[in-house]
């Protein structure tokens, strides 16, 4: 297929896509004619960079983790990288969720001094 229909299949734009394969993220598609050809793995490939962008996966990081081997992507490798990603978003959730609670914590104590509550109460807080 061609670039434009590779566009609008990962919502991605025309130069968007031209720069990942500058970047060596997707490999150099065939070409008929002065035309690029794309395959549906390029199309895999150029989602899931838009959706790891969009996680906030720098392009650095995917150049590591986008391989290809005898022409064909890495998806093994893809797939481990993945997981990674969910285990540390994993643990980020569970740091926030305990910086939270210990905020809610503070936020008890305070409201259950009494001075506060007084000055709350007449307009010095």
């Amino acid at each position: 297929m061609f670039i434009g229909e590779v566009a609008r299949q990962t919502g991605l734009s025309v130069k968007a896509i031209r720069f990942y394969e500058q970047k060596g993220l997707i490999k150099k598609p065939l070409r008929q004619g002065r035309y690029r050809v794309y395959t549906a793995s390029d199309v895999e490939v150029l989602k899931l960079i838009r959706e790891a962008k969009e996680l906030g996966v720098t392009l650095a990081k995917l150049k590591g983790v986008i391989v290809y081997q005898n022409d064909q992507v890495d998806w093994e490798r893809i797939n481990l990288f993945l997981q990674q990603l969910k285990i540390e978003m994993q643990e980020q959730v569970l740091r926030i969720s305990n910086n939270i609670a210990k905020v809610s914590q503070c936020i008890s104590a305070i409201e259950s001094c009494p001075k506060v509550l007084d000055s709350a109460v007449k307009g010095r807080a």
